[in-house]
């Protein structure tokens, strides 16, 4: 899928399986924007033509190991492999598995290389799922660790504004609510900043405002950003928001929470200063931050990128099992 010539894609996999390389995604910079492009195009032709994927996994197995609750990512990689014609393994909460009992990350990570053929892992605690691909022999996706990166959102992040603006940059993208602990706030923008003439506005209180090593890398990078706490000031001028709940699992005590928990609230009222193709986004689970009345708004896409996150992680796995 990324371009090699068939013999070639031969050789490089028996190599791999002689030597037991495996390629994984960790970060959303683990492929390039060549690669991207490839499987945006790869999901695009599954949406359009799902049944000629229906049993290219056949005899395959997907094991979701989640330490820590989800409900779409989860299920968006279970139904990707079932799709496919696969079959799915594992584990949804750290309590009915052997981490327990006080087993590690890597042991873990060895016994699952003995069931599945590759592994779509979420962790609570940073770095987990690369401790994991330094112990497997078969591919690793990170499905979530901590507050640090969440690649497969990006993905579908990507693919909802490629589809949908028909384009990835030349646009202004506004990121709204806690900045700080968000997980897919991190990676889109570690994401985006590949593309050309992408505008930031980080819209949060200051206690949730954006780490600053991101701040740096834009300093770096020469690239705009704004930060600002009033969303009503600044929507007129987006051709994207993102929005984000307020974490309560990332704080150390209720009070922070429920000072900030209802800091932002996107509303019909705020929807009408918008731009009439501005989209709404969203990676789900929504809490208070975007009001039902604005669902009704053919803006609001945030469902929409349910049904692509199935998309891009069907086109992710063909593509790390080398069934592309």
């Amino acid at each position: 899928m990324f371009f090699w010539g068939r013999v070639l894609q031969v050789r490089l996999r028996n190599w791999n399986r002689r030597y037991c390389i495996m390629r994984h995604l960790l970060s959303p910079l683990d492929f390039s924007t060549q690669e991207l492009d490839a499987l945006f195009e790869l999901a695009d032709d599954i949406e359009k033509d799902p049944a000629r994927y229906a049993h290219v996994c056949a005899g395959k197995k997907l094991a979701t190991c989640f330490y820590e609750p989800s409900t779409r990512t989860r299920l968006s990689f279970e139904t990707a492999m079932l799709n496919l014609g696969g079959s799915v393994l594992g584990f949804s909460d750290a309590a009915s598995s052997s981490a327990s009992k006080g087993e590690s990350v890597s042991d873990t990570t060895r016994v699952i290389c003995c069931f599945a053929d590759i592994c779509a892992m979420r962790h609570p605690k940073e770095g987990a799922a690369f401790v994991a691909a330094s112990h497997s022999s078969i591919p690793i996706i990170n499905a979530g660790d901590g507050g640090h990166q969440h690649p497969t959102q990006t993905l579908t992040d990507l693919m909802t504004i490629h589809a949908l603006k028909g384009r990835l940059g030349d646009f202004t993208i506004g990121l709204c609510g806690d900045l700080k602990f968000g997980r897919t706030v991190h990676s889109l923008i570690n994401a985006l900043v590949r593309y050309e003439n992408v505008k930031f506005k980080f819209i949060s209180p200051e206690e949730l405002r954006v780490p600053d090593y991101i701040i740096e890398m834009l300093k770096d990078k020469n690239i705009p950003y704004e930060e600002v706490i009033s969303l009503e000031n600044c929507i007129p001028e987006l051709d994207l928001l993102y929005m984000t709940r307020v974490q309560r699992e990332r704080f150390f005590n209720e009070e922070d929470y429920v000072r900030l928990k209802d800091f932002y609230i996107l509303d019909k009222a705020k929807m009408s200063l918008a731009k009439p193709d501005c989209l709404i986004l969203h990676p789900l689970p929504r809490v208070n931050e975007i009001s039902v009345e604005v669902d009704e708004d053919e803006r609001a896409v945030y469902f929409k990128q349910v049904q692509y996150g199935v998309y891009v992680r069907m086109a992710l796995i063909l593509t790390l099992l080398e069934l592309a």
